[in-house]
């Protein structure tokens, strides 16, 4: 009994440690303020957060030919899970699949006028949340060392 007792003791200094509690507090924000951003483009502009992550991407280099499997990678989806989403999103006029003409198995994906005008919409809806969410809770001095720490974060993960 003192064995098991010593193992609890032993877990429940790690579930309560300044890790496990930062790293859950970082994931909680991500995920709270993902999910007011997903309602309210959902409810004002038709599109889900993720529709809105692939308009930014093909938004932001206009005439930039973009596949699917870039599209897959830059949102960490798998190559079926873009591929439900392109067709829904195609289905509802926001995108259209061309086909590559520097690679015949390849298929690029372009946005349509009807995807950029709601991409403007939802563009302004997302910068309201963020400034509200993301921006505005954190004192100024503290948001560059927030957003350089952040990034350094995603590079650490990117290399290895």
């Amino acid at each position: 009994m003192e064995a098991a007792t010593r193992r609890g003791d032993e877990a429940a200094h790690a579930a309560n440690s300044p890790l496990v509690h930062d790293f859950g507090l970082l994931l909680k924000a991500a995920t709270r303020l993902e999910q007011r951003i997903d309602t309210a483009l959902r409810r004002e502009c038709g599109v889900s957060h993720t529709m809105f992550e692939v308009l930014i991407r093909l938004c932001r280099q206009p005439d930039e030919e973009v596949s699917q499997r870039r599209l897959a990678d830059d949102l960490t989806l798998t190559s079926s899970g873009i591929t439900r989403l392109v067709d829904r999103m195609e289905e509802a006029g926001l995108v259209r699949r061309v086909p590559s003409p520097g690679d015949r198995r390849s298929v690029l994906v372009d946005s349509t006028d009807h995807g950029r005008t709601v991409f403007l919409q939802a563009a302004a809806v997302h910068a309201d949340l963020v400034e509200r969410y993301f921006v505005a809770p954190v004192p100024h001095d503290d948001h560059g060392r927030l957003t350089a720490s952040l990034s350094r974060i995603h590079e650490a993960l990117r290399e290895d």
